[in-house]
């Protein structure tokens, strides 16, 4: 069996002190894929560089204290790429994939458009360039794995507020037909979907700061593990785990066989 845990860290000095790492350490994953480190490769110690049975690698934003994206591999990877080729967005670390012989996973940290008009304008000039880089993924004769925070809540099931966030970042019209494209189009899976059509509540993967949010539940599903058909149809099982909070993000878990 094949663990990936995806988990967006918010911050990955303030995310350990909550506890992550041991509980990373202790889920067995075969790979770990971790998002907005904010953080520098001098801010990193020793269990973060070297973590305990696993080859650790980094993309690291050029501003400080801004996303940047990590992999865990149990297996030691062939080649690790980071970025996509489009310097805008490889400057902010946000893209690191793995290869083995013959698959790829893939650590994604997708722009928020929340902050600002001028940021929502950027998110869509990443999706423009991701799109087609989705698009040579798929031509490579492997099995690929995405995961990572998405930003994007596609369906109505995916949030708990779908009416009145229908005008805002992560919820746009655009926004989801772009990722329903990237599924009917390109055909890349939605592994959780898949194994759970009608999981609503349980599984949002993160939540406001505000209004209390967390303690209602009023989430947004964004964070994904997306693949191709073929590992797609080879998982199992996979949750969302909310026991313990150590980022606005919780971690997603999915077993493939």
């Amino acid at each position: 069996m094949l663990r990936i845990i995806s988990l967006n860290l918010n911050g990955i000095r303030s995310a350990w002190r909550k506890g992550a790492a041991k509980w990373l350490s202790a889920q067995n994953a075969d790979f770990i894929a971790l998002q907005e480190l904010k953080a520098q490769a001098s801010d990193l110690d020793e269990t973060m560089r070297q973590p305990d049975g696993y080859t650790a690698s980094y993309a690291y934003a050029e501003k400080k204290g801004y996303s940047g994206v990590g992999l865990w591999c149990r297996k030691k990877p062939l080649a690790v790429r980071t970025g996509t080729g489009n310097p805008e967005f490889d400057a902010e670390g946000r893209y690191l994939q793995a290869d083995f012989e013959n698959y790829s996973v893939i650590s994604l940290y997708v722009p928020s458009g929340s902050a600002s008009d001028e940021r929502q304008a950027a998110k869509f000039r990443f999706l423009d360039h991701f799109y087609d880089h989705l698009a040579a993924l798929r031509q490579e004769a492997r099995e690929i794995i995405l995961c990572g925070d998405w930003n994007i809540a596609h369906q109505e099931i995916d949030l708990k507020n779908w009416k009145g966030n229908q005008k805002n970042s992560g919820f746009l019209p655009e926004e989801r037909a772009w990722f329903s494209r990237m599924l009917t189009e390109l055909g890349w899976v939605d592994v959780y979907r898949q194994i759970y059509p009608e999981a609503g509540e349980s599984a949002y993967t993160w939540w406001s700061n505000r209004g209390a949010a967390w303690e209602k539940n009023v989430g947004w599903r964004i964070d994904y593990q997306i693949a191709t058909p073929g590992l797609a149809n080879r998982a199992r099982a996979g949750f969302v785990y909310t026991a313990e909070r150590f980022s606005d993000h919780a971690p997603l878990l999915l077993e493939y066989a």
